[in-house]
């Protein structure tokens, strides 16, 4: 390895800091998009909680010859995206991830800042998902402000409308992908290297994005995001909440809530290639619960789901003895905390002794 090379690698670990509040405007071209300092920091980014993981030790040992040649390859457009590992794993349910190499991920960390940075703003306020400042829980506080809201104060009624769309991480068309990011992004280097990560994988012919790759998270949002203006642009509906691929609305009448059915179907199929999942079509009343994003809303309260306190026992009991025990006891108890479940955290505490 050169002087060169070590000189620089020292000072981007030292300047990590200055990289970390460094991204990308809107103007960047390819040149700036993959130069060798944001390649320095999408592997810092990448490397987060994968430091004892033998792919990423690997590539590790010879980081600056690594990273420079990277960074030739797609200087010169060379790069080519790599295939993919296939594992499932239980989420509850049983999901097919997709891992990329290492080399690959970390192109895609450069890119989902990229992203992330030219598409953020354009999205609406009540899109929950991969986002800063958002996630599951702000998205149920806000499920209850609305509720709130549309019963005055719990003394109406308050519907809700939710939806999921037929394996939409499957379905996702790769042209009407490449043309939304197209509709913004205006250098023709930079769309090539989009299309390489797409079409480095399909579930069929020119459709499907990878569960697994961080690239996807943000894919799915600027996708969606064509849904998400639909709804408030098109059919005016105020109370609308989105996280990936899950969505619900809110009424208070129970009768205007299946009238968008027709609408949201016509919209997906024409526009995305998407369908509503026929079976994941619920209406439900306020005063039953709302099932939203791992958690029962009710009135006065948010509460745990039945089926995941019976799963937190199950899989704790399973994981006592592992190293890995009480991160796992500090992740359930966490989500008790955003519930109104003192007493089912103390009982979990109790049953394990803490």
């Amino acid at each position: 390895m050169s002087w060169q090379k070590w000189g620089c690698l020292n000072y981007y670990r030292q300047c990590v800091c200055v990289w970390l509040c460094f991204i990308m405007d809107t103007h960047s071209n390819y040149s700036n998009l993959i130069s060798i300092e944001n390649l320095f920091q999408a592997w810092n980014e990448f490397r987060k909680g994968k430091s004892k993981r033998l792919d990423v030790q690997i590539f590790e040992r010879n980081l600056e010859d690594n990273l420079f040649n990277l960074h030739e390859r797609l200087k010169n457009k060379t790069y080519r995206h790599g295939g993919y590992q296939s594992f499932y794993v239980q989420d509850p349910k049983q999901r097919h991830i997709h891992k990329a190499r290492v080399a690959d991920r970390i192109v895609h960390h450069l890119i989902y800042t990229f992203l992330y940075k030219l598409f953020d703003n354009s999205f609406i306020y009540d899109s929950y998902s991969c986002r800063l400042d958002k996630g599951t829980h702000k998205g149920v506080k806000r499920l209850k402000q609305f509720a709130r809201k549309i019963s005055q104060n719990h003394t109406q009624s308050c519907w809700a409308l939710k939806c999921d769309i037929k394996k939409f991480f499957a379905s996702v068309d790769h042209g009407i992908l490449l043309n939304l990011l197209g509709k913004k992004i205006k250098d023709k280097n930079i769309i090539w290297l989009l299309r390489q990560i797409i079409d480095s994988f399909q579930t069929e012919s020119d459709k499907g994005i990878p569960l697994g790759n961080l690239t996807s998270q943000i894919f799915a949002n600027i996708y969606l995001n064509e849904l998400d203006q639909f709804i408030k642009r098109k059919m005016k509906v105020s109370y609308y909440l989105r996280y990936a691929d899950d969505f619900i609305f809110l009424s208070e009448s129970k009768e205007c809530l299946p009238q968008y059915i027709n609408e949201l179907k016509k919209f997906l199929l024409n526009k995305l290639t998407l369908e509503l999942h026929p079976k994941k079509i619920i209406v439900r009343r306020l005063d039953n619960g709302i099932d939203f994003l791992g958690y029962i809303v009710l009135p006065h309260y948010i509460l745990p789901r039945t089926k995941t306190k019976r799963r937190m026992f199950k899989k704790l009991e399973e994981k006592v003895g592992q190293k890995n025990f009480n991160q796992s006891l500090q992740s359930y108890l966490g989500y008790l905390g955003h519930a109104n479940a003192f007493k089912l955290s103390k009982d979990l505490k109790n049953h394990f002794s803490m």
